[in-house]
């Protein structure tokens, strides 16, 4: 539980995009927190979480004009979901979730998960460089080692698996986590590093599986640039993206914008960069919802 008395952060209003969304548009990346005293935070923080309960998302979506959303569960409640749960309850239908899990949980926990709409599982690895510590360390956070022993039962719910891993570990680990039989979705545009630009071998690694249909990737700007309001650094590695294969390309805003400036974040912005670099209509279309309708079952009884 939260030990500050500070009042925490909080995300500013979001206003509408320059351009309206089409229906059926969809975030595919973001968390809900609190209320704080119903939801308590399981562990102390480095960070203090933003105070973004399900009203506030569901005020953020109708703000943007976002018909669905997709909720990614945060490892400040280590394995309890009840916040996101109580969120997908009252979505109506037009939320997703993804959990976190390790290897022991049962089959009754992983098919209640699935009942209340969570449609995969995020595993993390985002320290770079050789031999980064197991995820499993920190509460919370599961590794590619229980991707493993986890996705035969991932494959009998037909759930997917989201990977927010560092680049290098894409690419070093790319042979295993494809035998596994699973639909891969990379966090955060594959978790690059900027300064090493768009050929470094790591990037060209998540590229060539993207043009050959092996990932799914999440357009999220946010966590890499040093430019929270033209976003330029960003821009080349999100044109190699769309190059690549905009069939498997996914938007997410990454709302609540943990551990970043809330006063520089704003949802209906992030729309905007999105328009100012898809000009064309039918790709604009297709990364909004057409893809996201496919993976999430959107629109259907899935």
């Amino acid at each position: 539980m939260t030990t500050s008395a500070v009042s925490p952060p909080q995300p500013l209003p979001s206003r509408p995009p320059r351009r309206p969304l089409p229906p059926g548009a969809c975030d595919t990346h973001a968390h809900v927190f609190g209320p704080f005293d119903r939801f308590p935070l399981l562990q102390s923080l480095a960070y203090a979480p933003p105070l973004g309960p399900f009203e506030a998302h569901d005020a953020m979506l109708k703000a943007v004009g976002l018909t669905y959303g997709v909720l990614v569960h945060p490892a400040a409640y280590g394995f309890d979901h009840s916040a996101m749960l109580e969120a997908l309850a009252r979505g109506g239908g037009c939320l997703r979730g993804i959990g976190v899990a390790a290897p022991d949980i049962t089959d009754v926990e992983l098919t209640a998960l699935h009942s209340a709409g969570v449609r995969g599982l995020r595993f993390t690895e985002i320290a770079r460089g050789s031999n980064p510590p197991r995820a499993a360390a920190i509460p919370g956070r599961v590794g590619f080692d229980a991707l493993v022993a986890l996705a035969p039962r991932m494959r009998a719910l037909g759930w997917h698996a989201v990977l927010w891993a560092a680049s290098e570990r894409i690419a070093e680990s790319a042979d295993t986590l494809l035998a596994l039989g699973l639909p891969l979705v990379l966090d955060h545009m594959g978790y690059f590093e900027t300064a090493r630009g768009v050929d470094a071998p790591d990037f060209q690694t998540v590229l060539r599986l993207l043009r050959d249909g092996r990932v799914w990737v999440k357009l999220s700007v946010c966590r890499h640039s040093s430019d929270r309001i033209a976003y330029a650094d960003v821009r080349p590695f999100h044109d190699a993206l769309m190059a690549a294969n905009p069939e498997r390309l996914l938007w997410g805003s990454d709302w609540p914008f943990i551990s970043l400036d809330q006063s520089a974040m704003n949802a209906g912005h992030l729309i905007d960069m999105f328009d100012s670099w898809t000009t064309d209509e039918s790709l604009r279309r297709q990364v909004l919802v057409s893809n996201p309708a496919k993976l999430y079952g959107f629109g259907s009884n899935n």
